[in-house]
């Protein structure tokens, strides 16, 4: 019998009653799962409290969907659109490019072309599995190569071209260091040979891939029948400009562009120019083709923006200063920003839906998932908010500390307990990382996005590291002490705080945080503080918080960036240079860095941390004066 697995997400995260949604849902082993929408009051499944509860809401979605297996892209990369009309591979060019692999020598990487993997035709420049750059040809049913002479040296900057000669048949292969003061892991001390030259002839020409193969950075196309079409060895590292002639260049004009010159216009099919787009508020997905037919490279997964180039001279630590030292564009093959998911269903929100924490749940005999949401009030009537940490859940999402982080037991003193629900998850490696990973290179994850399934956000969940709720389950048991105290509350996220400034917080007396409101935007921050200088009052429950800086780009909430830097307690930290966030343009890092410490704005912050177990606090006895002593009414000492 088949193994039963289910796993759902859905956008926007962030509702009123009367708004559409759209979920989406994968399966295995059954093609139809139970639906109900549930209020989510509260989590925690211990013996010792009320344990898991949550109220039906009926007939407000379809009892019964028809579910299957869904396929996630992992991997960043880019695609060029309409190369196939363009494409060179009847005819002799050249391929150029500045590279910065990190990882050669692991597997075979493709870093730029149109190659098609099942149907072995194309052509592309790439890194074979012994490290070494590789060009190589198809035609459908051979395939021949031109490999460099000397393995790629792991985070160290390279020109590389490739020229194939259609009339003799013949292709050549340059790799030449562009190795810095500043820009990579060796400095000019190091004696390495980074240079290699090899002209060869091939038996077999280049013949141009299937229109459903485009043009590739950091990637193969590949296809099979269950998945169709996806993108295969991916490659990690950053890529630099590059650029495509339908001739062969010759080793003048190589050895030119490879010094920084301007790219030659005779026979330009496209130039990629990386630091082309930059502005005071980052850059986009777009990669900017500046050639004759704008075959603009469209970035999927995120690709890391905002990273030093080969010739960052070190002075400038910020892309706003020096955009044309900011060319570098990483890829990983483990980045992973949305499913992108065909939705399963789409429905609109009931009206009069009362503002809480509610989730989509799906069975199967044997599965089950909540797929969680929030519902604010349609008009805000009742006199408390309370503010769900929306980006410290993304911040987190699917973390892998008890799975890949040793120092995680020795933090937490505490053994990791795996469930069923972990294994799968750890099985199946397809959801993505947190904020507190690392890519498969060894580089820090700074996006995380909630357009994918997050298991640690699931109402039941414990987190495996340290054995106790975490993030929204745990805050789920605030949203039961409010109900059980009678409080008249809505509901309110991060991503609305950020999206609408204090506007979002006005209407209400007193806002509450929740465990953990660790990351915030500088939207956020400005809301706070506006409405607290306003006469709103906070609660704030929480600790940790107001320490990271976050942002969002402008119009996509399901992303989150942040770059860790040299202060605080971070689970990584960013390259030099590379410290400010691409969605926004600021600088990322602690909010302390930047002159605004949390106790600027709510008179406490965070010093150290330790995973001891929870207790209660102690009144000190100036909370007994006549001044402040009423806001312990009711409250036991």
């Amino acid at each position: 019998m088949a193994k039963h697995r289910i796993f759902g997400y859905c956008t926007p995260w962030s509702v009123k009653p009367g708004d559409d949604m759209r979920f989406m849902v994968s399966a295995e082993g059954v093609t139809e799962a139970r639906a109900m929408l549930v209020r989510l009051l509260h989590g925690d499944e211990n013996a010792a409290g009320p344990g898991f509860v949550e109220q039906e809401i009926p007939g407000a979605v379809p009892d019964l969907l028809h579910v299957r297996r869904q396929f996630t892209q992992k991997g960043s990369y880019a695609e060029v659109s309409g190369m196939e009309v363009h494409d060179v591979a009847d005819g002799s060019f050249t391929l150029a490019a500045f590279v910065f692999p990190t990882a050669p020598g692991t597997r075979r990487q493709t870093m730029l072309g149109r190659w098609d993997i099942a149907g072995s035709q194309g052509w592309a420049l790439g890194i074979n599995p012994e490290g070494h750059l590789e060009f190589w040809v198809g035609n459908g049913q051979d395939v021949d190569q031109v490999t460099a002479e000397v393995p790629l040296i792991p985070r160290s900057w390279y020109f590389v071209a490739a020229t194939w000669d259609a009339a003799t048949r013949r292709a050549r292969l340059v790799q030449l260091g562009r190795v810095g003061r500043y820009n990579g892991k060796l400095g000019l001390v190091a004696p390495y040979d980074y240079d290699s030259i090899v002209t060869s002839a091939l038996t077999t020409a280049p013949r141009a891939a299937v229109a459903e193969a485009p043009f590739l950075w950091a990637g193969a196309s590949d296809w099979n029948d269950q998945r169709g079409r996806f993108v295969e060895t991916l490659y990690n590292g950053k890529i630099d400009r590059t650029g495509l002639w339908n001739r062969v260049l010759t080793d003048d004009e190589i050895q030119a562009i490879s010094a920084g010159a301007e790219p030659v216009s005779q026979g330009l099919v496209a130039y990629w120019d990386t630091t082309a787009g930059y502005s005071d508020g980052g850059i986009g997905d777009t990669i900017q083709d500046l050639g004759p037919h704008g075959l603009h490279a469209r970035g999927v997964n995120r690709p890391v923006r905002g990273m030093t180039g080969w010739n960052w001279q070190g002075r400038d630590d910020c892309f706003r200063l020096n955009p044309g030292q900011y060319g570098g564009v990483h890829f990983h093959d483990d980045a992973m920003t949305d499913c992108r998911w065909e939705p399963t269903v789409e429905w609109t929100l009931p009206k009069g839906l009362k503002s809480g924490v509610y989730a989509l749940r799906l069975t199967t005999d044997g599965a089950e998932d909540h797929v969680p949401f929030f519902v604010r009030a349609e008009t805000p009537k009742a006199p408390v908010a309370v503010l769900m940490s929306t980006f410290t859940y993304l911040a987190y999402a699917n973390e892998h500390l008890a799975y890949e982080a040793p120092i995680a037991q020795a933090i937490t003193a505490h053994t990791p307990i795996l469930t069923r629900r972990d294994v799968d998850f750890v099985k199946l490696n397809e959801f993505g990382l947190s904020t507190y990973d690392h890519h498969s290179d060894g580089a820090g994850c700074c996006y995380s996005s909630y357009l994918r399934p997050i298991l640690n956000i699931r109402p039941k969940y414990r987190s495996s590291a340290m054995g106790f709720p975490w993030a929204l389950p745990a805050d789920l048991s605030l949203i039961w002490w409010m109900e059980q105290s009678g409080f008249d509350y809505e509901i309110l996220t991060d991503h609305d705080l950020h999206a609408e400034g204090a506007a979002a917080l006005d209407p209400y007396r007193v806002v509450i945080n929740c465990t953990h409101p660790e990351y915030y935007s500088e939207r956020m921050m400005d809301a706070t503080e506006d409405y607290l200088t306003r006469g709103g009052r906070v609660i704030y429950a929480g600790g940790n918080g107001y320490y990271w800086v976050s942002g969002l780009r402008e119009g996509e909430p399901g992303i989150m960036e942040v770059r860790k830097l040299d202060t605080g307690s971070r689970a990584w930290q960013a390259e030099a240079g590379e410290g400010y966030l691409a969605s926004t343009g600021e600088r990322s890092g602690l909010w302390r860095s930047r002159g605004r410490a949390p106790q600027k704005i709510v008179g406490i912050g965070f010093t150290a941390e330790g995973m001891d177990r929870c207790t209660h606090f102690e009144r000190m006895p100036d909370s007994f004066h006549k001044r402040v002593d009423w806001m312990f009414d009711g409250i036991a000492a």
